[in-house]
């Protein structure tokens, strides 16, 4: 019995301490690593990956398919990064067989339609589908009241965000929607998420915000909105958010600022102004007198300038005088 138990003990430890071909492992007290990034890899690793693997990154391979039978085999799993592969789908059970996964990457694959039940997996907390082919994010991808505290889907296709697919994310600090073709953002689409801390929506064609957009985000403190083609912005889109430290507005279509949007702003706050057609007249007070007492709060002020009118083309906005912005006529009428 004894030498019966031995011989069992010492296969696992063989088997706990091997290493698929192709792959790279290393055996931290934590579980064994396993990196396999050799783009001759065309299946996944099954044979010889460590029964006791925490981490395991399968990057730049041609690997087109993966299952909740491979993952069986590594049953102590957390960390999953599928990194740059030729993926087209998840199977709907794909979490099935690893209790403890937290985080799931799938960056850079080509993933345009997710089943349902997909991410159905209590304890997943982090969820990256970056640069991916996705045009429809699925609320039913999801349980009711899920753990997800990051989603990446920037870098895809889609047009818009159900407020139905947040709602099941109550727990989310961390929306990134950047680089997408997203044209509006659904009025209550972001009531649901009172945790939110970091939203990025950079890089799309949001043309308007509604002015009660943030209202139930209160713990806000990153909000990148630059590279859109915001034409205003309403007075009130900030109200509320004590906590935000850095706004990104670089890269719009705004040619005015609604007076008191900056009201309250923390001592640390951080804001980008660059690369917008501001129109340097009366209607510009408000940002003009809020950048002359708080030039420290703005990245690259001197590239904030004019582009109209023609008077002042290209003049730094801080460099203006008031009789300049017209001021004195407003103050004489």
């Amino acid at each position: 019995m004894n030498l019966w138990m031995l011989l069992t003990f010492t296969a696992l430890a063989e088997c706990a301490h091997s290493c698929p071909a192709l792959c790279s492992c290393s055996f931290p007290p934590s579980g064994a690593e396993v990196v396999c990034s050799q783009s001759s890899l065309t299946h996944f690793p099954v044979d010889g990956l460590p029964s006791n693997t925490t981490r395991l990154s399968v990057q730049s391979t041609t690997l087109s398919s993966i299952t909740a039978s491979h993952l069986s085999a590594v049953p102590l799993l957390n960390n999953l990064q599928l990194y740059h592969n030729n993926l087209t789908s998840l199977p709907s059970d794909l979490l099935k067989e690893v209790p403890h996964m937290n985080m799931l990457d799938v960056t850079g694959n080509q993933l345009v339609h997710l089943p349902p039940n997909v991410f159905n997996h209590a304890s997943l907390r982090s969820l990256v589908l970056k640069n991916n082919l996705i045009e429809k994010a699925d609320a039913k991808w999801f349980p009711g009241n899920s753990s997800v505290i990051w989603l990446d889907l920037s870098g895809n296709r889609l047009t818009g965000v159900s407020a139905a697919l947040l709602q099941k994310l109550p727990n989310l600090e961390n929306l990134d929607l950047s680089d997408n073709n997203l044209q509006d953002l659904q009025p209550d689409a972001l009531k649901n998420l009172h945790c939110l801390e970091t939203l990025n929506v950079a890089g799309n064609k949001l043309r308007s915000l509604k002015p009660t957009m943030f209202t139930h985000n209160p713990k806000l403190s990153q909000l990148f909105l630059h590279e859109n083609q915001l034409q205003e912005l309403p007075a009130t889109l900030l109200q509320g958010l004590q906590h935000l430290d850095l706004l990104m507005l670089n890269q719009n279509q705004l040619q005015h600022f609604p007076s008191e949007l900056l009201n309250e702003r923390k001592s640390s706050f951080q804001m980008t102004l660059t690369g917008n057609p501001w129109v340097c007249d009366e209607r510009i007070e408000y940002l003009w007198r809020w950048l002359a007492v708080h030039p420290q709060n703005v990245i690259f002020l001197e590239d904030v300038t004019c582009a109209g009118p023609e008077a002042l083309k290209h003049r730094q906005l801080v460099s203006l005088t008031d009789s300049e912005l017209g001021l004195h006529k407003v103050q004489n009428v």
